[in-house]
């Protein structure tokens, strides 16, 4: 069994939640810890996975005493985020979506030999005039600042499986739209299920190491910074290799 250890931030959402169990069934990962705000219940853990998965609840108002610098994990994933209404404002959007994601990566970041893969959306640019594309892009940019070995964004389409306790309209709307799109081209929508393992995959490999059917890109900021990014196409592609 390979000793590589995996950090994720934000594991109870919808894809969240698909990445945590992708990892704790994988034999690449030995150990798995989840941070945040909330865990996954116990009874949602594979009993023969327990042994393998730290929990922690954290507050990301005070990650002083999170304990995210207590080791260094080889692989960070982030699939925390929100969205306006959720957060309640803007404001507290930017807070969650933004700066709680860029501080609890940088409180994990303990070496220079570290990888960082974090969950986006298409569409995201720091050049935006939108609060959601252009936070996301803000926060890929900060990311790739943090000085980690290697950072890999990926920017899926429509997210297709997920169980929401609160459905969207607007969102069931556009996935039957998408739903259609997905027979003709793979570059609108993924299933969570898919986009975890992909995410998985990715954190596994590393930049070098992605095959040509991910089609990822390397984006360049002004200052030299640089970082990875697979799209929703490359991302199902990406998938269907073994983790």
């Amino acid at each position: 069994m390979s000793s590589v250890t995996a950090l994720i931030l934000g594991a109870t959402g919808q894809t969240g939640q698909q990445l945590l169990q992708t990892l704790l069934s994988s034999t690449h990962f030995s150990r798995v810890g989840e941070y945040g705000r909330r865990v996954t219940a116990s009874d949602k853990i594979p009993e023969a996975s327990k042994d393998k998965l730290e929990q922690n609840t954290i507050d990301f108002e005070k990650l002083d005493a999170s304990g995210l610098n207590g080791k260094s994990w080889d692989v960070v994933f982030i699939t925390l985020g929100t969205t306006k209404k959720a957060a309640g404002g803007a404001e507290n959007f930017v807070k969650i979506d933004r700066e709680y994601v860029i501080n609890a990566a940088k409180e994990a970041r303990v070496s220079e030999k570290q990888r960082l893969v974090y969950l986006s959306s298409t569409g995201a640019s720091s050049g935006s005039p939108f609060l959601y594309p252009q936070s996301k892009g803000l926060t890929e940019e900060g990311l790739a600042r943090l000085g980690y070995q290697d950072t890999i964004v990926f920017r899926p389409g429509y997210l297709a499986g997920t169980n929401r306790s609160e459905p969207r309209l607007a969102e069931t709307i556009f996935g039957k739209f998408t739903g259609l799109l997905s027979h003709v081209t793979n570059s609108v929508e993924i299933n969570i299920g898919t986009l975890a393992k992909a995410i998985a995959i990715a954190g596994k490999l590393g930049s070098e190491n992605l095959p040509p059917s991910a089609r990822a890109s390397t984006i360049k900021l002004k200052d030299g910074t640089s970082y990875t990014v697979i799209g929703n196409a490359g991302a199902i592609e990406l998938a269907k290799l073994d983790l």
